[in-house]
């Protein structure tokens, strides 16, 4: 029987590895022909829970077999942008790829996987007549908006970074509603990030055989469809949603599970901000003020900042708010996500907008508020808010500063509460939740036998064996 490997490259940081990780195994689930070897940059921050996701991963004997891991070492670079990162890489990436192609064996190598990050890596699949992939871990609606910045920048020569801060709407082929430039990825326009570089690094989607993105027909029809008519755009495989939520689960004895145990169905509105963004000081009380007045339980999932513990924030941030709401609300460090949503009393989430967040929302049925904070967070929101109609608006705009040319910007209270109480009430919740219910839905449908994104998986893996022929 004839078998074939696939090499991917993802990012190391957890929301852009989990979905990459767990996209090959599907992958081997759906083909038995089909074997997988995950070359692994080293963490650019120690990450516990990506070394345990790995090791456990490796040590399940569903594809032990067929899935296996290989560790790069770290390279000292001189760290002036983001991107070299991982291009410092390409050299070890090389001798591995190298080395699976001398090896005599069967399965034989027949394509690469690359993260956004890592298109600079195609170089090397080139040097040994490989095709190359994309997975895109974000939406279709990001791929496009970074199509059509690119397309700006080098088809028409244009100064994008004239779109920082401007109050403009853009019309980009891929959506269906004009986008506001406010909601443009910093990376993108902003001179502070080199948005040159990364304008050439998303360049390279174009030479790419095909791209595997992280999203379903029905969440993004539009912009599927206008992907799948641009004949600049590689043939797209909406494959997902790809996540991972059977072990994100609570302990038994969990005292937080208890407390949700014991609330009303659809009561309480979780608020967690994802895994990078740590909110400052004056931004913490103005949520916290804005819980205790919008009169729904809560449970929050506050990542505290280094060196610092709750009953120090306590006096510094909350002033009594702990112990004032403790019949109402709970606040807990990390949260597991995933379980929290599945939890019947959860009724709303607050959220940073990141993808994999909303993904896990739609999943569950629960709709959002946005409080999007950096990278493509910002057009996440609007898409949810302005075309799906499945979320509040907190903020579509807001933007963490982490060049710190500038002070903290700072969402109000009154906002806050206005949004959560518009949310968990009957008169806006109802239609978001019937309409996040209703996408939850064709979530799932999606992935089964006929579904739209088994049917695309199943066109990827036909691709990938006739590179063999």
């Amino acid at each position: 029987m004839k078998k074939s490997e696939l090499v991917f490259i993802p990012s190391p940081g957890l929301s852009h590895l989990i979905p990459t990780v767990e996209t090959a195994k599907l992958l081997l689930l759906r083909d038995s022909r089909l074997a997988v070897t995950v070359l692994l940059l080293p963490p650019i921050f120690k990450d516990t829970n990506a070394e345990i996701y790995v090791k456990t991963t490796s040590s399940n004997p569903t594809f032990s077999s067929r899935l296996k891991f290989i560790h790069l070492p770290h390279i000292q670079h001189s760290n002036t942008h983001f991107l070299e990162y991982f291009d410092v890489h390409i050299p070890n990436a090389r001798r591995e790829i190298s080395n699976l192609l001398t090896k005599e064996q069967n399965p034989c190598l027949a394509a690469v996987v690359l993260d956004i990050f890592c298109t600079e890596f195609i170089s090397v699949a080139a040097e040994f007549d490989l095709p190359a992939y994309l997975f895109f871990t974000g939406g279709a609606i990001c791929l496009g908006l970074f199509q059509h910045l690119v397309s700006l920048r080098f088809d028409h020569n244009e100064d994008v970074t004239r779109y920082k801060n401007a109050e403009v709407d853009l019309p980009v082929p891929y959506f269906s509603l004009p986008v506001p430039a406010k909601v443009l990825p910093a990376v993108t326009v902003d001179e502070a990030f080199l948005p040159e570089i990364y304008l050439s690094h998303f360049k390279r989607f174009s030479e790419m055989k095909g791209v595997l993105i992280n999203t379903f027909y029905d969440m993004e029809p539009y912009t599927v469809e206008s992907l799948w008519s641009d004949d600049k755009t590689p043939e797209i495989y909406p494959v997902g949603p790809v996540l991972k939520v059977e072990s994100k689960c609570f302990d038994e004895d969990d005292d937080v599970k208890k407390w949700l145990d014991d609330q009303p169905e659809n009561s309480v509105v979780f608020l967690c901000f994802g895994t990078v963004s740590i909110l400052d000081e004056k931004q913490v009380r103005e949520i916290a003020k804005g819980l205790e007045n919008c009169g729904s339980r809560f449970l929050w999932s506050l990542k505290k900042r280094e060196n610092s513990e709750l009953e120090r924030e306590e006096s510094e941030y909350f002033e009594g708010f702990l112990e004032r709401t403790k019949g109402s609300g709970r606040v807990m460090g990390w949260a597991p996500q995933a379980a929290v949503l599945a939890h019947p009393a959860v009724g709303g989430f607050v959220s940073h907008c990141g993808w994999n967040s909303i993904l896990e929302s739609v999943w569950f049925g629960v709709p959002m508020a946005t409080f999007p904070m950096h990278a493509e967070q910002q057009l996440n929101a609007f898409y949810l808010v302005k075309v799906l109609g499945m979320a509040e608006v907190i903020t579509l705009d807001y933007q963490m500063d982490f060049t710190g040319e500038k002070p903290p910007e700072s969402v109000g209270w009154e906002v806050i509460a206005g949004a959560i109480r518009r949310l968990m009430t009957s008169e806006g919740g109802s239609g978001m939740r019937r309409k996040a219910e209703e996408m939850g839905k064709k979530a799932r449908e999606a992935l089964v036998e006929g579904g739209t994104s088994y049917n695309a998986l199943t066109l990827f893996i036909e691709d990938v064996m006739k590179n063999r022929d």
